[in-house]
């Protein structure tokens, strides 16, 4: 398929994806490409009435995707409505979401729109005041996202890699295989071969047996994901900051919640940010970072550097990006996975060097 055919399809699809919430083109003010993602194709939408709308495109079927992503977006749609029916979680409406189709992912998510910015930017506008007063915030909405369970097991909740299991140590053993077969798949070099990878983290799962109820866990809430904004004139706490939603929860699944503290900690040691886990524990939410918590905490973030890696390939990333990538996630897990094999445990990484 050329640009040309490519551009074509995709307006196709967004115009179908507009129908299906309800929105005929010719009500489109404004429409263009957001930017901030790398699964699909983001455009804000403006309508003649006034109304945002944000509408989410999966790859077309001629991109390749991680295994684990197939039907993602439904998953972000069920989990934005699971979040807005049982949490209270600032979350999107979902206006439209379409079926998976035969194991490719879902072809479009229609939203409401969130306003605010991505926390890494707001917070450099606001005073020591008001980012403790955000991280309370926050806080307690990870905490009553947590305290959903009710789960038949644990996994994604798509099925994208088979029915959910009652056993959290199997389950995050079938996502390492997932992505390790991914990278097999895509020819992508890793810090070390994937059977030594696969040997070293079963090695350590034993902790992982530690966790046997199912909760609700965004799995991708860093810094990105999480938009605050100054709250308008008029409203009962005008000019202070609120968090206006958790955004981007492709990766929702069921599993253990010290999995959440390794996107919200991808930049800085959470254990410290005691205005969060003042909000988190006001919440209901328990955590004790014990060295079983923590040894999970470094499976997680092997996990996830292993996906971010391995993802640049089909992606297709810059060299800026990827040179980011080779110094920030490459080494480090190469490190980690000696640390494992020698048996000292790779505990500098379970928070990144500040």
């Amino acid at each position: 398929m050329d640009e040309l055919e490519r551009e074509k399809l995709q307006q196709e699809r967004l115009v179908a994806a507009l129908e299906d919430a309800g929105v005929r083109w010719g009500q489109v003010a404004d429409c263009g490409p957001v930017s901030g993602g790398t699964f699909g194709t983001v455009f804000g939408v403006r309508t003649t009435d006034g109304e945002r709308i944000v509408v989410k495109l999966a790859p077309s079927s001629d991109r390749p995707v991680l295994e684990y992503e197939r039907g993602i977006l439904g998953t972000e749609a069920w989990y934005l409505r699971t979040a807005r029916e049982r949490t209270g979680v600032p979350v999107a409406t979902v206006l439209a979401v379409s079926a998976q189709d035969e194991g490719r992912p879902g072809d479009h998510l229609v939203t409401g729109y969130c306003p605010g910015k991505p926390w890494n930017e707001l917070q450099q506008e606001v005073g020591p005041e008001d980012r403790d007063h955000l991280r309370r915030e926050l806080g307690g909405h990870v905490a009553r996202m947590h305290a959903l369970d009710g789960a038949e097991g644990f996994g994604y909740p798509a099925l994208s890699l088979g029915p959910l299991r009652p056993s959290w140590r199997e389950t995050f053993l079938a996502m390492v295989d997932s992505v390790l077969g991914d990278a097999a798949r895509f020819d992508v070099t890793l810090p070390r071969p994937a059977k030594e990878i696969r040997e070293v983290l079963t090695a350590e799962s034993g902790s992982l047996d530690e966790v046997t109820v199912p909760r609700l866990v965004h799995w991708d809430l860093w810094d990105g994901n999480i938009l605050a904004e100054l709250a308008p004139q008029g409203a009962p706490d005008a000019g202070r900051p609120r968090i206006t939603a958790l955004i981007d929860a492709e990766r929702a699944l069921w599993g253990d919640p010290v999995a959440e503290f390794v996107s919200l900690g991808l930049y800085h040691d959470i254990t410290r940010d005691e205005p969060f886990w003042e909000g988190y524990r006001a919440a209901g939410g328990t955590v004790t970072f014990d060295a079983a918590a923590r040894n999970r905490m470094a499976l997680y973030r092997a996990h996830l550097y292993l996906i971010m890696w391995v993802e640049a390939v089909p992606r297709k990333f810059d060299a800026g990006h990827l040179a980011w990538l080779e110094r920030d996630i490459y080494r480090p897990l190469g490190e980690m996975i000696d640390a494992w094999a020698g048996g000292r445990g790779p505990m500098e990484h379970v928070w990144p060097r500040e």
